[in-house]
């Protein structure tokens, strides 16, 4: 029997809070008491172990198929189990096309989370991607609400009946189906981890329409937006959960397309062609070899890069020239560009 149910949630634009909430709808029904925490508004270092016999439940957005590293460190750090039964759900790119829903993909979000938490002793009874909307607004417009409305209607009675079934005993191992396809673009999550999320943190910037209402500062789930210069800036903590683009009151905070094009262009067809063609005249490695070194070094130069130049970015935005010119190579800005909220 389950005498209790802990979910572990987090959330930036509501799409896994909305996941968490409809489970927890379910196990209410059941009269089964059910906690939920959000990641983001509690001690991640310090974590009491879970009561015995509670079924524990992790549910999370998938970035760069992956969870976000708020929910990967927080479950590295969970303690080992108590006779605890354990679920995992991901929220990932949902789309639809006329009437059709198109599934997102998961990469390793769900895999890398249930092989630790087995590895501590939990005993995993449901795995279940949730094909809530895209919220990558950096990438793409905001879907209209009357297609959100489906895609969400379609959801809530995906994540209901896979609560029933967790609660009433069965596995609901769903997750088995997407495995191909997630092994498959499973090694570009590493890319995104370790050098692609930074990258990515660094395209943000809140245009001249900016008056400093601190709500992004506020509200940022990770408290990744400090000020510099009396302007929003994005530290290396944020996770890309686009909360803040998309609950900005006067839609400031836009992708600077252009100028991450730019670096990209100029590390990759600039800087490493002359870099290459040193490395070649020297003749100092095998032709092979030169490859793997040059993709390797054309990574870390690009991020060395984009640090470098995104502040010095953020101070010459002020500038009128300057301004109008990031401004009019931002996709975001643009009213056809729309925003998303999943609350």
């Amino acid at each position: 029997m389950i005498n209790q149910v802990m979910i572990y949630y987090f959330s930036g634009t509501g799409n896994a809070r909305n996941a968490a909430h409809w489970i927890a709808e379910v196990a209410t029904k059941k009269q089964i008491p059910v906690s939920m925490f959000d990641l983001a508004k509690i001690d991640r270092k310090h974590i009491a172990s879970p009561p015995q016999n509670a079924m524990l439940g992790f549910c999370g957005p998938t970035h760069g198929f992956n969870f976000p590293p708020v929910v990967i460190y927080f479950i590295f750090r969970f303690p080992k189990a108590n006779g605890n039964t354990v679920f995992l759900v991901n929220t990932r790119a949902g789309m639809k096309l006329s009437k059709f829903f198109l599934p997102g993909l998961s990469g390793i979000a769900l895999w890398l989370a249930a092989v630790v938490l087995w590895i501590k002793g939990y005993k995993i009874v449901g795995l279940r991607s949730i094909d809530l909307p895209s919220n990558w607004i950096s990438l793409h417009p905001g879907l209209r609400k009357k297609v959100v409305q489906s895609i969400h209607d379609r959801c809530k009675r995906i994540s209901q009946k896979f609560a029933g079934n967790i609660f009433s005993n069965k596995k609901d191992l769903h997750a088995f189906y997407d495995i191909i396809q997630d092994m498959i673009v499973a090694p570009i999550s590493l890319g995104y981890f370790f050098i692609g999320r930074f990258i990515f943190a660094k395209s943000f910037y809140a245009n001249l329409s900016c008056d400093n209402c601190n709500v992004c500062i506020r509200n940022c789930p990770v408290k990744a937006i400090i000020t510099v210069n009396k302007r929003p800036f994005w530290t290396y903590r944020c996770e890309s959960c686009m909360r803040c683009m998309n609950t900005c009151p006067k839609r400031a905070i836009e992708t600077a397309h252009g100028f991450i094009v730019g670096i990209l262009y100029f590390t990759s067809a600039v800087m490493m062609w002359y870099f290459w063609k040193l490395l070649s005249a020297l003749n100092i490695f095998p032709g092979h070899n030169l490859r793997i070194l040059s993709t390797i070094l054309e990574m870390m130069i690009t991020f060395i890069v984009v640090v470098l130049s995104y502040r010095l970015f953020h101070y010459l935005i002020i500038f009128p020239g300057t301004g109008q010119m990031i401004k009019y190579t931002s996709l975001t800005r643009y009213k056809f560009w729309r925003r998303y909220k999943g609350r």
